[in-house]
């Protein structure tokens, strides 16, 4: 209060009337205060840890305090057993768990309410409705931003702008119809690899160094050139169109069974109309989510997604090419 009324002395000495001091100063105050607004939406996911994985990146982002978050969920849910103590800090949903997915004729998010939307879903999802679908297509064209995390690139295979969206996925009986295979080779090439083959592929969980490719985009600006992950899956064999995309950075399968010997994109942003997307594969299980890579990076990404700009800074237990940090996730319950 002390603020405004030293504002309103301020303006008064510029002789404005008191009423228009009054709004001028409240409108300015509230612009101050206003925080991005993000949802994330989930319910559907083979990795079990969804439902917790939800909360940890609602604590983060509005630990930060720069945003707002909601979260929204399909009202039949699919394994959402193992984490089932963290359903009802979501907030109250009329929900039930089945044993396989299925379609939620009643999702439909007013995504138009937000900055950013965060997709936790997962592979096998449930498709959402057409008219949900087109929701969604509109609200990304007209600039709206989204996050995808980890197998939310699994997701609707058949649906095209989605793929278009998130640039290349797995899994899903994706293949050389959807299009090439992207990854930066051993000689630091990007290629673009039309060989037919199925799509998606990951190694044994493991911690991998990660390479920025495009350091000094506004998200991996300030990070080491190269960090390692907390214990993750380093996904590879992705394909899609990968139009209007720029990878950020890529991370190299060091387990046993490494699916490939090339350099996977882990980091990605993209173009979809007026909207901005990123894309991270990041995010597998609890301990995925507690790496102070995957924190940092998604923060700074959704921020991104949603602004066009970044503010959240490279905090100073970053990993290094020689270290990998993590932060026990503590639920704050009110």
């Amino acid at each position: 209060m002390n603020k405004i009324n030293n504002s309103l002395m301020r303006f008064q000495s510029l002789r404005f009337p008191q009423s228009l001091l009054l709004v001028l100063v409240l409108l300015t105050s509230l612009c101050v205060q206003a925080k991005i607004k993000v949802l994330i939406i989930d319910g559907q996911n083979n990795h079990d840890v969804w439902p917790k994985s939800t909360i940890m990146m609602k604590q983060y982002l509005e630990e930060t305090g720069l945003f707002v978050v909601d979260i929204q969920r399909t009202q039949y849910l699919w394994k959402s057993e193992r984490e089932k103590s963290y359903l009802p800090m979501a907030g109250t949903f009329n929900s039930v768990a089945l044993k396989e997915p299925k379609e939620d004729p009643s999702f439909a998010p007013s995504f138009k309410k937000y900055d950013v939307v965060i997709s936790n879903f997962g592979w096998n999802a449930a498709n959402w409705s057409e008219s949900t679908q087109k929701d969604f297509e509109k609200f990304i064209k007209k600039g709206g931003g989204f996050v995808t995390v980890h197998a939310a690139d699994n997701c609707f295979p058949k649906w095209k702008a989605y793929n278009e969206m998130i640039g290349l996925g797995g899994w899903g009986d994706r293949n050389e119809k959807d299009g090439p295979y992207v990854y930066y080779d051993k000689e630091n090439k990007l290629v673009r690899d039309t060989t037919a083959g199925n799509c998606g592929a990951h190694g044994k969980q493991h911690v991998f160094p990660v390479t920025l490719r495009v350091p000094n985009h506004p998200i991996t600006q300030g990070m080491p050139t190269s960090w390692l992950t907390a214990k993750d899956e380093c996904y590879a064999k992705l394909r899609g169109p990968g139009t209007n995309m720029t990878i950020l950075a890529t991370g190299k399968d060091q387990s046993d069974k490494a699916p490939t010997d090339r350099n996977e994109p882990i980091l990605m942003v993209l173009k979809y109309g007026k909207g901005r997307v990123f894309h991270t594969t990041l995010g597998h299980d609890d301990y995925s989510f507690e790496g102070v890579g995957f924190i940092t990076s998604f923060l700074r990404g959704v921020e991104w997604a949603a602004t066009a700009k970044v503010t959240i800074p490279i905090p100073t237990d970053f990993p290094s090419a020689e270290n990998a940090t993590s932060r026990k996730f503590t639920a704050i319950t009110k």
